[in-house]
């Protein structure tokens, strides 16, 4: 099963995250069909915070993909901001 989740990055003290289509049998920080998106927990001033491909996001949800409790919540953040 295909599953959309958060990957970690960054540095120490600078966490980053990379939204990753993946099997769900896969690591953490294995290997990835697809990045969709980021998520920057620690930005400031004119940083992004948060993207995200809207419509990769929707192919792999129509595929079967199930976001992750965290994802989910940051999806509809999104859709939030882009309307």
């Amino acid at each position: 099963m295909l599953t959309i989740l958060l990957e970690l990055g960054g540095s120490k003290n600078r966490p980053f995250y990379h939204f990753t289509v993946t099997d769900n049998r896969n690591p953490r920080d294995g290997s990835h069909k697809e990045q969709v998106g980021f998520f920057n927990p620690v930005a400031r001033g004119q940083e992004v915070r948060l993207s995200v491909n809207q419509e990769r996001v929707a192919y792999w949800l129509s595929v079967g993909a199930q976001p992750s409790e965290r994802v989910a919540q940051l999806l509809k953040d999104a859709s939030k901001a882009a309307a």
